[in-house]
């Protein structure tokens, strides 16, 4: 049989292709076709990794995934979060298109809507982004604030587009617009800082660049979190885990936090993720967000008049082991409930997928045993495969995986994202001693020795150096298990061992202290220390170097403010930006030289 004749014997058996007909009708075509375990399936969308050599994988025994072939060939689900990184574009582009084959395979071939985590960072945490590996790498979204170019965070999210696509990632799970108006919280490091109004204008941008000028085949869906505005945590707690579960607003301030959301919207914005906290003495019902009616329906659905996808964050459903760990659901305020029960009133405030969630049995019994009516369940899957039909999944789900190693990563993207690490850098204090002079006797601390003998002698003690360069992390204090270890929550105290070492090597010789600052850490006595302090939000040396050598200028903005001491971060109200009583700095602060 030719191709045109098999290709209209499949349109006629499946309709639904017909790429003319208006996509509200090819819809309702399919969905006419879908059993109730077929819909049921679209209602999920959790962790998938890629198998041994590229190949579809087994199951992973670190986050108790199953097989592949059982997400999509016995629980019909086609909406996967990618986890992990691999070698190259190539091989995830060549993994993605396996599995498309898969999804192809099932009876009514719907196409998979692969999903990821910010995936051009230097961090690396499994519960929030990933390290850049084979994508171009850029500053984290605070250094993109730091830039304050919204012309700048537009071109990342082309290029984001790009490489994502490239590969068959279709929808983001970014931008996040909370505000870090709690200093402690450990979650800053992906928003774009404490001020609602830069939040706004930069979360716009990113969507345009991620979606594009029109939505449609070469687009990626962007999922805005998280609404209503993660960022007033008590204690500066992340509600990843039960002590962080509450949300609080000692200020009265919690409209503040919707602002970056309205500038989402405005930027069409296609899908959102509520937060996992529970708000406390609002006027909404103290239960997290994601099962939270007033919230999502009334203020989102009806207020905003938002008819996009709403996914919640993962985990809200049944309890799951992370890497090696038990972590109960994080149903909190709703603790009570059975599993079931909270799926239901998830999807009864207005929900339509279940993110890290895979009890697709749960759910058909549900609409079997008529708790739930499989008329609500087609309100949510109306949304669902509307966005898979408009992203194009229905013409072409398959990439080209000999092209994609060229496309990410490429040379001109690399440059693009070198550019913005050196223009996020912000210096917050100079003696005089920067820029520092080509050829000087160098003592570094983590940095490659190789790296700085570009810019100078390097030397092995302060004693022998010209000037010193020490790049540290911000604190953060050890939690119990590994998942939470990469949440950099408590104090912002450096321990004293560390300060101690910054004296004595500046007490030596002229230090330049950088600190990557995830959060704003307490900075006075390094700043008494040290004759200059930066701050980086993921830069390499090479781009550190060239700023602090005067290659390029300082030109960085501190994204929040600074607090002078942890007895005012302590005192500070959570809901409230820039309410740190004498900040050491102040937002927009950044010396030029």
């Amino acid at each position: 049989m030719a191709d045109t004749e098999a290709a209209s014997v499949n349109d006629s058996a499946r309709p639904w292709l017909n790429a003319d007909l208006p996509v509200v009708e090819r819809v309702e075509l399919l969905l006419a076709e879908m059993t109730v375990e077929e819909k049921a399936g679209l209602f999920f969308q959790t962790m998938i990794v890629m198998g041994e050599n590229g190949e579809l994988s087994e199951g992973d025994a670190a986050f108790g995934l199953p097989s592949t072939s059982q997400y999509v060939v016995d629980q019909h689900m086609t909406h996967f979060n990618l986890l992990g990184t691999a070698p190259s574009a190539g091989e995830i582009a060549r993994w993605h298109n396996k599995l498309q084959e898969l999804a192809a395979s099932t009876r009514l071939g719907i196409p998979v809507s692969l999903s990821t985590d910010p995936r051009h960072s230097f961090t690396d945490n499994p519960g929030a982004t990933f390290h850049a590996g084979p994508f171009s790498q850029w500053p984290e979204p605070l250094g993109l604030a730091a830039t304050r170019d919204a012309e700048l965070v537009e071109r990342f999210g082309d290029i984001a587009r790009q490489e994502y696509t490239a590969v068959g990632i279709r929808v983001a799970l970014h931008p996040q617009v909370d505000l870090a108006t709690e200093s402690r919280w450990a979650r800053q490091l992906q928003t774009f800082g404490e001020d609602a109004a830069l939040s706004g204008e930069l979360g716009a941008a990113y969507v345009r660049g991620f979606q594009g000028e029109s939505f449609g085949a070469g687009s990626v869906s962007t999922m805005t979190k998280h609404f209503p505005g993660g960022g007033p945590q008590k204690d500066g707690e992340d509600p990843h885990f039960d002590y962080g579960r509450e949300q609080v607003y000692p200020g009265d301030n919690f409209e503040h936090h919707l602002k970056p959301f309205v500038a989402i919207f405005a930027a069409g914005g296609r899908q959102i993720m509520p937060y996992y906290g529970m708000p406390i003495g609002t006027q909404y019902e103290e239960v997290g967000f994601g099962f939270n009616k007033g919230v999502l329906t009334g203020l989102l659905r009806e207020r905003f008049g938002f008819d996009g996808i709403v996914c919640t964050d993962w985990g809200l459903v049944t309890d799951q082991p992370i890497m090696g760990t038990d972590f109960a659901a994080r149903a909190w305020g709703v603790e009570h409930l059975t599993p079931a029960e909270r799926m239901l009133k998830i999807l009864d405030a207005g929900a339509d997928q279940f993110g890290g969630e895979r009890e697709t049995g749960m759910l058909i019994e549900l609409v079997r045993s008529g708790a739930l009516s499989e008329e609500r369940l087609d309100v949510s899957a109306r949304r669902l495969l509307r966005e898979k039909f408009e992203l194009g999944l229905f013409e072409n789900p398959y990439v080209d995986a000999d092209a994609a190693d060229a496309i990410v990563g490429s040379a001109e993207f690399r440059a693009a994202g070198d550019a913005a690490q050196r223009k996020s850098i912000a210096a917050l204090s100079n003696d005089g001693t920067l820029p520092l002079r080509r050829g000087v006797k160098l003592y570094v601390e983590g940095i490659d020795p190789e790296t700085a003998a570009r810019f100078g002698e390097v030397v092995a003690t302060p004693e022998e150096a010209d000037a010193a360069i020490l790049r540290l992390q911000a604190p953060y204090e050890q939690r119990a298990s590994m998942f939470e270890n990469f949440f950099h929550a408590g104090s912002l105290d450096f321990p004293a061992d560390v300060l101690a070492h910054v004296a004595e090597v500046a007490a030596s010789v002229p230090t330049v202290v950088d600190v990557f600052l995830d959060r704003p850490a307490i900075l006075a006595p390094i700043v008494e220390s040290a004759a200059a302090v930066t701050a980086n939000w993921g830069a390499s040396a090479d781009a550190l170097l060239e700023v602090l050598f005067g290659v390029v200028p300082a030109q960085g903005k501190l994204p929040f403010d600074v607090p002078r001491s942890m007895a005012a971060a302590e005192v500070s109200r959570p809901d409230v930006p820039f309410d740190t009583e004498d900040p050491l700095f102040r937002f927009g602060h950044g010396l030029t030289f």
